[in-house]
């Protein structure tokens, strides 16, 4: 399931600039555009807050996914921006109602199996999206529409999902620390939130924009466009699985800190030298940075003692969300301004911030532990 997830997704990235060619968008009109999707995850929080804890994952993994992945082709099929408007806020919030019950499986999963495993479900997820930009450049290759391409998406979604929903299982319900997601975090949630927040910025601008930037500003191939964006996603899921791994051998603090500098690094150097090999290597740097960021957030803020998990997650996700909500479009009103390496540059600043938040007072946020069940809230 977090497979299938990754895969719609990474379907709609992938198509980003085709879609800015079809309706003539500028940076900034894409921007704009680009903030609907956020602005819909958001408005789907509170709801998968309050849906996971009283229904459970599983019954609102059932119904969610189909729908979702029906959503994908209205966005190809879309004549216009009035009614691709619409359709992304849909497809946002179904994203982010998906994205917690998942998680909450995951983690009820992990308390099972006693052991760290969540990193790698989110390494199926980049996996997916890897593979989804493989997919697409094959699909774009034969000319096929964005609307074709979602279709044939929505078709292989269907299947992973029969043949997976058989194993969702019913996870246990927490007794306490339910409701609707509209309070104030407690001052860990904050801080991983933050973190997230950084993280989540990072990653919103390399799904949007590594395409627009490989054709703009490196001035790629067109079938060397979406090279950045595979590196960038290969890193990525290469990185979530051996998380688990390192950070039992390093711990969280550690993790994080070398995260944040390599998504420094990375940026840093794409913008520093914008040929197609350095981006790639620069973009496959951020891929390695952002890979622990989520995983690692969502396992602390997932033992929390004060929430039930699935409220403790929409709560962290709700922080880290307006990290997408403000990411991409605030890349495109720079870049309108400005350049776009000028605010790739900009948000290369996020990863020298998610070293700084690991690093300054850890002691009383983090837990130097391998078992993320160690954490004293």
């Amino acid at each position: 399931m977090f497979f299938f997830m990754g895969l719609c997704f990474s379907t709609w990235a992938a198509r980003i600039p085709d879609i800015q060619a079809k309706f003539q968008l500028s940076e900034g009109q894409l921007g704009t555009l680009l903030l609907f999707l956020p602005v819909g995850s958001l408005l789907g929080l509170p709801i998968a807050g309050w849906s996971v804890h009283h229904y459970g994952s599983r019954r609102v993994i059932l119904i969610g996914s189909f729908i979702y992945a029906m959503t994908l082709p209205l966005i190809g099929l879309s004549p216009n921006t009035y009614l691709l408007v619409p359709v992304l806020i849909i497809f946002g919030m179904l994203g982010n109602i998906m994205n917690i019950s998942l998680n909450t499986q995951a983690l009820d999963l992990e308390d099972q199996m006693g052991k760290s495993i969540l990193a790698s479900f989110h390494g199926l997820w980049s996996m997916a999206g890897f593979t989804g930009a493989g997919l697409g450049a094959g699909l774009i290759f034969l000319n096929f529409s964005p609307a074709g391409h979602f279709g044939v998406v929505m078709g292989i979604s269907f299947v992973i999902i029969v043949l997976a929903q058989g194993y969702i299982v019913k996870e246990k319900k927490a007794s306490d620390g339910g409701g609707l997601v509209l309070r104030r975090p407690d001052d860990l949630l904050l801080r991983i939130g933050l973190i997230a927040f950084l993280g989540m910025m990072c990653e919103g601008c390399m799904f949007d924009w590594s395409g627009v930037y490989f054709k703009k500003v490196i001035e790629a191939e067109p079938s060397m466009v979406a090279l950045g964006y595979v590196a960038f996603m290969g890193a990525m899921a290469s990185g979530r699985f051996v998380t688990d791994k390192v950070v039992h051998r390093f711990g969280k603090v550690a993790v994080l800190q070398v995260s944040g500098f390599l998504i420094f690094l990375g940026l840093s150097l794409s913008v520093a030298f914008p040929t197609v090999y350095a981006a790639s290597f620069g973009f496959l740097l951020v891929g390695l940075g952002v890979a622990s960021i989520i995983p690692v957030s969502y396992s602390i803020a997932g033992r929390s003692k004060l929430y039930s998990p699935s409220v403790a997650l929409a709560l962290v996700s709700t922080i880290s969300f307006f990290g997408f909500l403000i990411g991409p479009p605030l890349i495109g009103f720079v870049a309108e301004l400005f350049s776009l390496p000028i605010s790739f540059a900009m948000i290369a600043v996020n990863g020298l911030g998610i070293v700084l938040l690991a690093t300054i007072r850890k002691q009383v946020f983090f837990s130097t532990e391998a078992n993320a069940s160690d954490i004293d809230i």
